[in-house]
């Protein structure tokens, strides 16, 4: 679904300041970067600048009135005067951007004007990288460039230095789950989703993945049983953790979820209920807290942090859970 400006605006204000500002001055570059993690928006504010360019009544004198016959057919994807280049396989090769130079050395269809983009512009080969360099130095009158990637650092520093790059930054847990809701994820699991990322995408990937659903499942039972005692919690981990959380990441992912557990719980101690994210255990976790203190909360989430820094360091999983067990259960509960 295309994004108006307002809404791209909520995701990245500092972007479109720097566009509007380019566009009512008239100094729009021609060749941008836009460089951000997966999922902030680029590839949506690279469809909007080219209506911003190419709309035939803009309003305000920048924003696209999204209504005229470039603006529908920009969001359709098939304004002959844009041109996608996207990898081929792994890569973006050499014959693509021949292709693209090609297109360029025609005139504009009907504007005069010419834009093209590049997503994923680090995974071209070095035959297209250079191909692209010479373009980039000796651009067509009218011709415009935005080339898209997340790591900056793996682009030829020649392509750098004659583009005008834009960093775009990660999502607020905020707008990213409003952005889940607007998806069809589950008001009560997005704000999860939310803080264990900053990356719609992958968000997104969390919320219909079946193993995630059951990680959740798992991480709550673990801390039910550290309640009770030192055996049962033992038994849980080699039935149920060891069973699902196999490999490092995965395991990285758990303790995080286990962390969100026990942040939830020092924030209803707190007061600051709108602040919870395991909305699902909202209640269960409301009686928990009464049962701790925030002292000893504090003690239990800097155990969580160590063992993450353990499980980096490479130390072994099942002996870094075990004692990960021990230290969570000393002094656990006040009744």
């Amino acid at each position: 679904m295309t994004k108006s400006w307002e809404e791209l605006e909520e995701l990245q204000p500092t972007v479109l300041k720097m566009l509007r500002n380019s566009l009512l001055k008239e100094r729009v570059a021609h060749a941008y970067l836009y460089e951000g993690m997966r999922g902030t928006g680029k590839k949506e504010i690279g469809s909007l600048m080219a209506k911003c360019i190419f709309c035939l009544s803009p309003i305000e004198g920048y924003k696209p009135c999204e209504t005229c016959l470039n603006c529908k057919r920009i969001n359709n994807g098939n304004h002959p005067d844009i041109h996608l280049v996207e990898p081929d396989g792994l890569s973006i090769k050499k014959a693509q951007i021949h292709a693209l130079q090609g297109e360029f050395a025609k005139t504009g269809v009907e504007s005069k004007k010419k834009l093209y983009m590049i997503v994923h512009a680090d995974r071209m080969t070095t035959n297209a990288a250079n191909s692209l360099l010479k373009f980039l130095e000796e651009p067509h009158p009218g011709t415009m460039a935005i080339l898209m990637t997340e790591q900056a650092q793996q682009i030829l520093p020649t392509i750098l230095s004659r583009c005008q790059i834009i960093g775009f930054t990660p999502l607020s847990p905020k707008n990213l789950e409003k952005q889940l809701v607007e998806q069809g994820v589950n008001p009560e699991a997005a704000p999860l989703f939310a803080q264990l990322t900053n990356n719609f995408e992958e968000a997104l990937e969390f919320s219909q993945n079946d193993w995630f659903a059951q990680a959740q499942k798992i991480v709550v039972k673990l801390y039910e049983v550290l309640k009770k005692n030192s055996l049962e919690a033992m038994v849980t981990l080699q039935e149920n953790w060891f069973g699902h959380f196999k490999e490092k990441e995965q395991i990285d992912r758990g303790l995080d979820l286990f962390l969100l557990i026990f942040k939830d719980l020092l924030y209803i101690q707190l007061g600051k209920n709108d602040q919870i994210v395991n909305l699902s255990e909202r209640s269960r976790l409301e009686q928990y807290a009464l049962q701790t203190t925030g002292r000893r909360l504090t003690e239990q989430m800097a155990a969580i942090l160590e063992a993450k820094r353990k499980l980096h360091a490479n130390m072994n999983p099942q002996l870094l859970m075990e004692e990960l067990v021990l230290k969570l259960q000393e002094g656990s509960s006040l009744v």
